[in-house]
């Protein structure tokens, strides 16, 4: 292993432990949220509040940060210096505040016009909770769009460790919230303190701004970069809408089902959240140093960077995507399954989140090919991959909604995922030098994947086994999530050690290292 990728690793490696405190800390968030409030009247109002923001932002602000600003910055950074990508940060900044201010008074104007767009079958006084909500908490469209412009700019100088903080300190406010001030203040206070926790991610990224040197300056004449930044922007503005417009879909179909929005945005919630530790902590470290690379034309290093991430997320994410498959419920009886979140959400919750499984491995492999084009400057790849995603999505979620429910809305969901990602694949393929889709890779994938059914077979057993010998108290619960995922990681690294797994081997001989540096 060469220092550069050794280094490399233990910064993913750092960043997984903190995103990892992070969703844990959104999982007690969203457990408390739920209890609190279940899959009624108030979980419906509040759930649509928090996704209308959360859509304008992936829909606008997500691609121009991720996917525009940071490869411009990069090449700015490396080409012209430090001062230079300064001066193109001061005028994104601006431009971002000036837009994100903008929709968030239209927002607060609008708000009834909203959610009755998004969850059109919602009656009169769940619509009028829910505009209310969205006006508390449509500020927060502003402080993130703050806040993901500065991650972007701390990533590319190297600084990880604070951007993925970030969501603890969000969340943490939520859980004291939700601990000790729900009785006297509830869903209206609950509202208030998500604004206060978008405000908080913000704030927090200032003092390491500060620390690299960064000093902001409003900058009304727009930097020549800008333009780059913008005529990237459209197409990958499309291709990135797959999740914000599935999600708006699934919702506003969801809104006709008792309980559907409730448990169909926790459900993704938890989903993202399982598959947001490996797959977000891994691309959010290696998008700066793909646009590096590509930046300065070090085309076999980036195309064997993007392979071998998508291999070693795969090795994560097959396993992952049988076990979670096989302990939904379990795991939202374990989790959520308290005060007002009874059985019936349990079974709705339950099911959405089996079905949104099946997107697991999509939803990886789609991040890393995306960043790669987007490293490229290639917006329209993944553009059409976005718009092909879509219609699967409205397709499926229109003929599935019926004889499944809220079910069918997280299959479409998942197939949309993985068909926009087999639409990436041949161009990215190309793109790579033909290096993508190889026999190695094949094999590999061949290994893991008898591997995860193997464990799978195993631990669907154990856990028939435990629920008929076990009652329902929490040790139980915790018995029937505790005992089939600790079997199920023995075996696939048992079953990975015994195929020669090269991502088993990798990981091996990190952990020896690190042993040796330790000692």
């Amino acid at each position: 292993m060469s220092n550069r990728e050794h280094s490399r690793l233990k910064i993913v490696s750092i960043v997984i432990i903190i995103t990892l405190i992070g969703k844990v800390t959104g999982l007690g968030r969203d457990m408390l949220m739920g209890h609190t409030f279940g899959t009624g009247l108030e979980a419906d109002a509040l759930a649509t509040a928090i996704q209308i923001p959360r859509h304008f932002f992936d829909a606008i602000f997500a691609s121009a940060i991720s996917a525009s600003f940071i490869p411009v910055f990069n090449e700015v950074l490396t080409r012209e210096g430090r001062a230079e990508a300064d001066r193109l940060a001061s005028s994104f900044f601006t431009v971002v505040g000036l837009v994100a201010a903008t929709l968030t008074f239209l927002g607060m104007v609008f708000a009834p016009q909203l959610v009755n767009l998004m969850a059109t079958h919602f009656d009169q006084e769940r619509a009028a909770l829910a505009a209310h909500l969205l006006r508390i908490i449509f500020p927060s469209l502003f402080f993130t769009g703050m806040a993901f412009s500065m991650v972007g700019m701390l990533n590319s100088f190297g600084e990880f460790n604070i951007p993925a903080a970030m969501s603890v300190a969000s969340n943490g406010i939520l859980i004291v919230y939700f601990l000790f001030f729900v009785p006297y203040f509830g869903v209206y206070g609950a509202a208030a303190a998500l604004l206060i926790g978008w405000a908080a991610q913000a704030a927090m990224q200032i003092p390491s701004l500060r620390k690299k040197g960064y000093r902001y300056r409003p900058r009304w004449r727009p930097h020549p970069g800008l333009k780059k930044i913008f005529r990237l922007m459209l197409p990958v503005m499309v291709s990135t809408w797959i999740h914000p417009i599935n999600m708006f879909v699934s919702i506003r179909f969801a809104s006709a089902l008792p309980g559907g929005v409730a448990s169909l945005t926790l459900a993704n919630g938890l989903y993202i959240m399982i598959a947001g530790i490996f797959v977000l902590s891994v691309t959010n470290v290696i998008f700066p140093e793909m646009s590096r690379l590509s930046a300065s034309g070090d085309r076999a290093t980036f195309c064997n960077m993007v392979r071998s991430t998508i291999q070693t997320l795969l090795f994560l994410l097959l396993p992952m995507t049988v076990g979670l498959m096989i302990l939904a419920t379990p795991v939202v009886q374990l989790l959520y399954e308290y005060r007002q979140f009874d059985a019936h959400s349990t079974a709705l919750m339950a099911a959405a989140l089996f079905f949104l499984s099946l997107g697991m491995v999509g939803f990886g492999v789609q991040n890393v090919l995306l960043r790669a084009f987007y490293a490229e400057k290639n917006g329209k790849i993944p553009l059409l991959a976005g718009l092909v995603g879509i219609l699967v999505n409205l397709i499926l979620a229109r003929l599935l909604v019926g004889p499944m429910g809220v079910a069918g809305l997280a299959l479409a969901a998942a197939c949309s995922l993985l068909t926009a990602t087999a639409v990436l694949i041949p161009p990215a393929h190309g793109m790579l030098g033909r290096n993508l889709i190889t026999g190695s890779l094949a094999k590999a994938l061949g290994k893991m994947l008898c591997a995860a059914l193997i464990m799978g077979a195993l631990v669907f057993f154990l856990r028939d086994l435990l629920t008929v010998a076990l009652g329902q108290g929490i040790f139980a619960r915790l018995v029937l999530v505790g005992a089939p995922a600790l079997l199920g990681i023995a075996v696939y690294l048992i079953l990975a050690y015994l195929l020669r797994m090269e991502e088993f081997r990798y990981i091996s001989n990190l952990i020896r290292k690190r042993r040796k540096e330790a000692s």
